[in-house]
């Protein structure tokens, strides 16, 4: 049998969403929540019947033969349901929808939706959403996208042709080949765009046309399931019911499960089991986080499909987890073999605490592909133990000594060890705004060690005594000069270019205030212990400043950024005359 697609809606917050599944199941979903954004994790199930009635004839017209039983889609307030519908080696969902709001264009969780999706190598589609809001837009009543477009006036076409472009070259810059779908020539190379309204219902025809053609042309071999085989399923989420005690929502994406059956899944100990006591489904153009009222118990559930799970033995399973109906004993090795390679650590990195395992593995994929090492993963509450154990990275490297906590909570204790050790502890609920916070506090830390150093290098410097501008001939002398090339300031080691200590600046003023640094083109007066003026030093002497070789690497090398090609160029020379100084 073919199962149908598994189906996951992502994008930017207030970009529709919710609004579009809403108009596809013809329900009021989001005006009961509050501001409009989704609260919960949710499934929902199209059948053919309805896909038929909305853009039977479109499909029909491009020759595709539908022989998918439906579709489920998958709603998520942000991108965990996406990284939970997990399984070895990738994601569960065949296919996704990303929302984009046509008037913002890109934000922050559309980049990161598209780079979870990169991670994953999961085809999308972009749906640009709310062309209703163009300017002189008029509502066609039609499904339609074509249809509407026809009862626009030019200027509205212009703008729409402007927008859609603008999404291309956006998405050219992320490195996708895209165009509206109607011309789109090759969709396994190239994204299809698709104009929409979710409020006025305009292009939903055309997006559920788009999405079951391609799940029909491209992912009929992958979508054919042994529906008689044990049942196999991705966790979604996992609460507590009134009625039903803990309950877990599951996506089965293959075989069937039944009531009684015993199902394996990981647990934070290992791997627990649990008795099916009843399993619960979603009314038809419903979904699973709608109220109890609106379920229907069964026996059995094939996939694909959402389905709510009753059972004892629940309180432990973990969301992102994998489910197996268990019908030997190879079930824990199986749930072992697949969960294991997430929780891979590296020998530096940071802490990373999560609230499920797709969490976890979404951010570890994320951290890597930005250079970033995870020293240790766990799930739960940010603990005493984790900030003892990044405490320890501090030794080796600071900028590891950071736990980052996505979606939980910080033990008090926890969170008095780190503060008093000088360990950092990042929190958020979005996950790009929790890397985009550790990318700020590594650059924090980068100009805090290179502000330290600046201070404690010795950079390169030229100087020219200037003529008839001596004030003290010795101990110390203190005369006027030019910065010609580099800087100067106390402390610094003047030589000649013989390579010959001529002495150190003891300190640098300006009309008879101090002076911390001096640069090229600030004439200065300057007092030097050690020599006397006349005779190792002269007007219009040259005298430079004595980089050591230690300085000289820093500065040849990793803080090569911090002086100029002239100064580069002087550094050159000074080690010149510091090496021909050594032969003689």
């Amino acid at each position: 049998m073919i199962r149908q697609p598994i189906i996951v809606v992502m994008g930017h917050v207030d970009h529709g969403k919710t609004t579009t599944l809403d108009r596809i199941r013809s329900t009021t979903i989001t005006a009961k929540e509050a501001g409009g954004i989704t609260q919960h994790i949710g499934a929902s199930e199209v059948p053919i019947g309805v896909i038929n009635k909305l853009c039977g004839p479109m499909l029909s017209s491009s020759g595709a033969k539908i022989t998918l039983p439906g579709l489920l889609f998958i709603d998520t307030p942000g991108h965990e349901a996406f990284t939970n519908l997990r399984k070895r080696g990738g994601s569960v969902a065949d296919i996704a929808i990303l929302v984009v709001d046509v008037t913002k264009g890109f934000e922050p969780q559309t980049i990161e939706a598209i780079n979870i999706l990169k991670e994953y190598k999961t085809p999308f589609i972009v749906a640009a959403n709310k062309i209703d809001l163009i300017t002189g837009w008029i509502n066609s009543k039609s499904a339609s996208f074509q249809e509407a477009l026809n009862k626009q006036n030019e200027p509205v076409k212009s703008e729409l042709d402007n927008r859609i472009y603008q999404l291309v070259g956006r998405l050219s810059e992320l490195g996708f080949s895209s165009d509206l779908y109607s011309n789109v020539k090759d969709f396994k190379s190239e994204l299809a765009i698709v104009p929409l309204s979710a409020k006025t219902g305009e292009g939903i025809a055309d997006l559920l046309m788009v999405v079951t053609g391609l799940a029909q042309r491209f992912l009929e071999g992958e979508l054919k399931i042994e529906v008689k085989g044990p049942g196999r399923g991705s966790i979604l989420e996992k609460k507590e019911v009134k009625g039903l005690g803990v309950t877990i929502d599951v996506i089965l994406y293959d075989g069937t499960l039944h009531v009684n059956d015993t199902i394996a899944f990981a647990t934070p100990n290992g791997i627990g089991t649990a008795k099916i006591k009843a399993l619960l489904k979603p009314k038809e153009l419903s979904e699973i986080r709608e109220a109890s009222t609106k379920f229907y118990p069964t026996s059995q559930v094939s996939a694909a499909s959402g389905v709510k799970i009753s059972g004892t033995g629940l309180d432990d399973a973990m969301p992102g987890s994998p489910v197996i109906q268990v019908t030997g004993d190879d079930y824990a090795k199986e749930i072992t073999a697949e969960i294991s390679e997430v929780f891979d650590t590296d020998k530096k990195g940071v802490i990373l605490k999560t609230d499920s395992i797709g969490s976890i593995e979404a951010i570890s994929r994320l951290m890597k592909s930005e250079g970033f090492g995870v020293s240790k993963k766990g799930l739960g509450n940010v603990t005493k133990r984790d900030v003892v154990d990044a405490f320890t990275m501090n030794a080796t490297d600071p900028s590891n000594a950071v736990i980052l906590a996505f979606n939980v909570l910080i033990d008090a204790d926890a969170a008095d060890a780190a503060q008093s050790g000088n360990v950092k502890i990042i929190e958020s609920d979005i996950i790009y705004k929790l890397i985009d916070d550790y990318k700020l506090f590594i650059e924090e830390k980068k100009r805090d060690i290179t502000g330290k150093m600046e201070s404690s290098i010795i950079f390169p410097g030229l100087i020219k005594v200037l003529p008839n501008t001596l004030f003290r001939a010795s101990n110390p002398a203190i005369f006027g000069i030019e910065v010609m090339v580099g800087r100067i300031k106390s402390g610094y080691v003047l030589i000649n270019d013989v390579g010959g200590v001529v002495g150190k600046i003891k300190g640098v003023q300006n009309d008879k205030s101090p002076v911390d640094v001096a640069k090229k083109g600030d004439s200065v007066a300057i007092s030097v212990e050690g020599p006397t003026f006349g005779r190792q030093i002269r007007e219009d002497h040259l005298l430079y400043v004595k980089v050591g070789d230690s300085d000289e690497k820093l500065l040849n090398g990793e803080f090569s950024h911090l002086i100029n090609d002239e100064e580069k160029s002087l550094l050159k020379t000074i080690s010149s005359i510091k090496k021909s100084a050594k032969k003689k």
